[in-house]
């Protein structure tokens, strides 16, 4: 007869993969929204910086008036999450708006799903996780469905909207850093989240990245001027409570039950559902390639569940002969 104890593992995996993949969904937000932003006038430089300083206000009301103790930090917490977390969220919340607008949405996210390899890659010497053949296969079949699918997404169009579009080049090198730093996010989550709490650890990711990015624009030229209109603070609010905010309790939830490589795994499901909202809202479809990537990144999260259930259990097992 099966135990509570014995299918706990199985049922904590499973809590961190649907964390995830609810993360993933409310990243997939960001193009549509963006893209009303670009056609509101919004610079590529003001999205990022307004979005996250929203958060970060409501949050710090959050702090004040409900948890003080969200507004301490020690000097590790300071220099690991304040510091190097919120140089993380700044470059991402920059460079990712550069790659909506430089080389298009699908492109853009099919440059950022290349983090799951460089997480599972970098896990193994930084957080001691194992990289094994079952993640790295994951994690390519996952990157390679991503691809098709992006790819195979009708939803262009953003270029043109984007104020102050960049070139091909910046959109790419954007896409790129973005990755980079979600996958740096993905690893420091994993050692943070369990120290501080995954609400502490966002507080102060949040904090950070605005200070950066309130330091560095303006020092570049790049004043980030509020929205002229009442929509575009709509889709500021929208942003930041969902995919900022909501978003960032669900990667942490997750990050705090499975490992980083199977977190960045599960929020892979980001560009499924902008396909799907695209579709849905906008009437933009998939072609036969997107819908066949579509299929890879839901095997893939799926696989990827049920290979870290198995992998629970038989630690479990393991310990207990």
């Amino acid at each position: 007869m099966t135990t509570g104890t014995a299918t706990r593992p199985g049922r904590v995996v499973l809590a961190g993969f649907l964390f995830a993949i609810a993360a993933g969904a409310l990243w997939g937000t960001t193009g549509p929204l963006s893209t009303r932003l670009y056609a509101e006038g919004a610079r590529l430089t003001a999205v990022g910086f307004w979005r996250v300083a929203v958060s970060t206000a409501a949050f710090a009301i959050y702090a004040v008036v409900l948890r003080r103790d969200l507004l301490r930090a020690d000097r590790t917490a300071f220099l690991f999450i304040v510091c190097g977390g919120g140089v993380l969220v700044a470059i991402f919340e920059v460079a990712f708006q550069y790659a909506i607008a430089g080389v298009g949405v699908a492109s853009a996210v099919a440059l950022l799903y290349t983090a799951p390899v460089i997480v599972a890659i970098l896990a193994r010497p930084l957080l001691g996780e194992a990289l094994t053949p079952a993640r790295l296969l994951m994690a390519t079949v996952v990157m390679a469905g991503v691809y098709f699918t992006v790819n195979g997404a009708e939803i262009e169009g953003t270029i043109d909207a984007a104020a102050g579009a960049p070139g091909r080049a910046a959109g790419i090198m954007g896409g790129l850093l973005a990755a980079g730093s979600f996958a740096g996010t993905t690893l420091l989550a994993r050692f943070a989240v369990p120290r501080y709490g995954a609400v502490k650890v966002l507080f102060l990711e949040l904090v950070g990245g605005t200070f950066m990015l309130a330091l560095v624009l303006p020092l570049s030229g790049h004043v980030p001027h509020p929205p002229a209109t009442t929509a575009g603070w709509l889709y500021v609010m929208a942003l930041g409570a969902g995919a900022v905010l909501a978003a960032n309790f669900c990667f942490f939830a997750a990050a705090r039950r499975i490992d980083a490589a199977p977190t960045a795994i599960g929020a892979s499901i980001e560009p499924v559902a902008g396909a799907l909202l695209a579709l849905l809202l906008l009437g933009q479809n998939l072609t036969a390639a997107g819908w066949i990537g579509l299929i890879m990144v839901v095997l893939g999260v799926a696989a990827g569940y049920w290979l870290e259930a198995i992998r629970e259990e038989h630690v479990l097992h393991l310990e207990r002969r």
